[in-house]
């Protein structure tokens, strides 16, 4: 099932990394982006790390299967938890992207 697929590689990204949804489907390989992006939005492990999972622009999107501003604060505020660094809802993919 490529939910479970998905998880998997969720819980390889270390602490203090991020990968993208491109990324995954890339290791996986499909083009279902946005059945990865649903996968993660229905993510029923607390120790998957989806937080960790980004746009391949670096931008934050979608977190618990919400796009609000109250979502996406939770989903920054957890990333910065683990030292990375945001600015204007972007992270610098040269400093912390994690490729599998």
């Amino acid at each position: 099932m490529l939910a479970e697929q998905v998880y998997a590689l969720c819980k390889q990204i270390p602490k203090g990394k991020v990968t993208s949804y491109k990324t995954i489907a890339n290791k996986l390989n499909t083009k279902a982006y946005q059945a990865i992006g649903q996968a993660l939005k229905k993510n029923p492990y607390a120790e998957v790390p989806c937080h960790r999972v980004i746009s391949s622009t670096g931008h934050l999107h979608g977190f618990k299967g919400k796009r609000s501003g109250k979502a996406l604060k939770e989903k920054e505020l957890l990333l910065k938890s683990e030292g990375i660094e945001i600015k204007k809802g972007k992270i610098d993919l040269s400093n912390y992207f994690y490729t599998f």
